[in-house]
């Protein structure tokens, strides 16, 4: 059958001959033996009912073996003979463009150049899914082939369930993920739900099919970085030779090496998993593969001593590396970790002491005693970070939950108060302050085309209206125009694109809204030749509640609610949105956040022009107004000149007290 029969097709006609997975490409982790019989009972009844009777026989048996075997039903029976990857847009089977280009976003976030696990249909994360099994993925496909301009798709974690009569106004699709009970939160409880078929972990941007490959957390990165390194520097003082120490190439974690090349530095990041690690090598996001500790030392220090710029993948595990550099006083100027610790049993973190693959049968087959490993590696790992800290290293929490797993595994990693981390996310010390408080956050953007020339032309859009905007900005956002100006004019030299054309930068409501009409007028006249696809990482001013990332610069005692988030996907859905996802998980682990993201379809028509403008403008101002409201001088800054150039618009602004009122009231 032809590509768009298939998609049209959905669930077979005729039961498909059984697959084997594909052993070229990485698996997920073997889950753990969590559901009691007749939970498994109740997972092969969810997963069957996908299916005609007549094929339940057959079927039984060998999803029950991939339940016992991987912990999931995955149905690699039905993944689809095509290849799976971001098409031209023309070339999707669609009453409506708009669902074509979720279509497209699905297959790019499902790439095996893009995703992790591609087999398991997860994007990034060790477990950040698209959907549950390949039969919910069928099934969307053709829902989204069918669908018209005036219905709307309800997906709940990765189950289609169906469509229903709406209006052009309305999203095309409506996506949870995790939405779980409060008290249904805990990481057991994800492991016995996703098993059972029931919910899934979409992380911020796989759920949602706006990830773009590494080039958005390259871009964070980078920035962070550069921050980083001002914070640190003396003034005159440059990043050459000045050390990164990371960890983490898997998923989206190629995305430090590259980084660290932009930035001007010397990288180090250590990867446990020989795949990954050769993968990001053979891809160019790293200029060097080490497996020896001993010639990691000595090409360090040479790369320290000629002040190069150059980045390192060494295949090992980073607590040796923090530990030797430690014993060998090799300075790390720059700290931080990018291993997947929301999911720290399962995949995400790799303990010292055991190889990759000896970890994984251990997690598998005794996950208490795995445990204990995971937990006995975060408390070396921070021992020796707080070496280095002693002597004038700059550690930060890149937002993994590496802090916080480390603090529940009794590391030494609190301040004094017993309260705070002794070191900062870096929210709470760059991107917050200097980002997130003005409305600069991760807008991002995928040309339908899969044509180079018209990102190009969208790249030379954007470099122009940043331009523009610069010459009356203020000095609050001067630095972080120039850097996104200088981003997106050197974005194509440094080989961003992974899977669709794409293109991230980050800008604030004004900057995003200039660019996507800029762009929606280019589409009209036929400059750039097919629609262009908006998003935004959920990491971003708005869509996120998250205490120990997003939201960790909210000093307020708000940081631990939800309401901006929830606000957020609503408003985003009902303010023009294409399609709006809200989830609970992301980078920081499972119940530990909520957070929300939208895709937005720009096609040249009048009717585009109108819903960019009233949803960029909620989509960034709504969260600016809620870190106003939490007292952040950047935020009231930036929604009081809102306020000044926008008519209609009315927000809070608190009235700030003086810390002399207080003083001795409380005993």
């Amino acid at each position: 059958m032809s590509f768009q029969n298939q998609i049209k097709q959905g669930i077979p006609t005729f039961l498909p001959k059984k697959k084997q997975r594909n052993p070229a490409i990485s698996h997920a982790p073997n889950r753990k033996d969590i559901l009691s019989k007749e939970e498994k009972k109740l997972a092969l009844q969810n997963a069957l009912r996908y299916f005609p009777k007549e094929w339940h026989k057959e079927l039984a048996p060998e999803f029950l073996n991939e339940l016992m075997e991987f912990g999931r039903i995955y149905m690699y029976r039905f993944m689809p003979d095509y290849p799976m990857q971001a098409r031209p847009i023309s070339e999707y089977p669609a009453q409506s463009r708009q669902a074509a280009a979720v279509m497209l976003m699905i297959q790019n976030n499902l790439d095996p150049a893009v995703a992790q696990h591609p087999d398991e249909l997860i994007t990034y994360g060790g477990n950040g899914a698209v959907f549950q099994n390949w039969a919910q993925y069928l099934l969307t496909m053709k829902y989204l082939a069918e669908m018209t301009d005036e219905q709307t798709l309800h997906i709940y974690s990765g189950h289609p369930m169906g469509l229903f009569p709406s209006s052009t106004d309305a999203p095309r699709v409506i996506v949870t993920n995790g939405m779980m009970i409060p008290n249904y939160s805990k990481p057991d409880d994800w492991e016995r739900f996703n098993a059972l078929g029931v919910t899934q972990y979409g992380q911020m941007t796989a759920g949602s099919y706006m990830y773009i490959g590494p080039q958005g957390i390259v871009h964070g990165t980078t920035i962070t970085v550069m921050n980083a390194f001002r914070k640190k520097l003396k003034e005159g003082e440059g990043p050459e030779g000045k050390l990164f120490l990371t960890a983490g190439l898997g998923g989206m974690s190629g995305a430090q090496p590259k980084a660290g090349n932009i930035a001007g530095c010397v990288t180090v990041c250590a990867e446990v998993n020989p795949a990954a690690a050769r993968k990001r090598h053979e891809q160019g996001w790293v200029d060097e593969l080490i497996e020896d500790l001993e010639r990691l030392v000595k090409r360090v220090k040479r790369a320290k001593t000629e002040k190069e710029v150059v980045s390192i993948a060494f295949l090992g595990n980073v607590v040796d590396v923090w530990e030797r550099f430690d014993e060998e006083n090799i300075f790390v100027e720059l700290g931080s970790d990018q291993t997947s610790l929301h999911n720290p049993w399962a995949g995400g973190y790799y303990p010292a002491g055991l190889s990759f693959d000896e970890s994984n049968h251990l997690m598998a087959e005794n996950p208490e005693a795995f445990k204990e490993k995971v937990q006995e590696s975060l408390r070396r790992q921070a021992a020796a970070i707080n070496c280095h800290a002693a002597k004038g290293t700059y550690f930060f929490d890149y937002g993994n939950a590496f802090l916080l797993e480390a603090s529940r595994a009794g590391a030494a990693v609190m301040a004094d108060n017993g309260i705070d981390f002794r070191y900062p996310s870096y929210v709470q010390d760059i991107l917050g302050p200097m980002c997130f408080d003005f409305g600069f956050g991760p807008f991002r953007w995928v040309c339908t085309s899969g044509k180079a020339e018209d990102l190009r032309k969208t790249d030379q859009i954007a470099a122009s209206v940043l331009k523009e905007i610069k010459k009356n900005a203020p000095d609050s956002i001067s630095q972080q125009m120039q850097d996104n100006i200088t981003w997106i004019e050197e974005a194509e030299k440094n080989n961003l694109v992974v899977g669709s054309q794409a293109r991230i930068l980050y800008a604030d409501a004004e900057g995003r809204s200039k660019i996507a009409e800029a762009f929606n007028r280019s589409i009209a006249i036929g400059e750039i030749s097919a629609p262009i696809v908006l998003g935004r990482d959920h990491h971003d001013v708005s869509g996120t509640d998250s205490p120990y990332r997003e939201t960790s610069n909210i000093y307020d005692g708000s940081r631990f609610t939800a309401d901006m988030a929830v606000h957020n996907v609503i408003g985003d859905s009902f303010q023009g949105a294409t399609w709006v996802s809200i989830h609970n998980g992301g980078g920081v682990g499972w119940g530990e956040v909520i957070n929300g993201g939208f895709g937005l379809v720009l096609d040249g028509s009048q009717e585009a022009e109108r819903k960019l403008k009233s949803m960029l403008f909620f989509d960034v101002n709504h969260g600016i107004a809620r870190r106003a409201w939490a007292r952040n001088a950047g935020s009231i800054e930036a929604i009081q000149r809102e306020m000044g150039r926008t008519p209609g618009l009315k927000v809070s602004i608190p009235n700030l007290v003086d810390e002399a009122v207080l003083k001795g009231l409380i005993i």
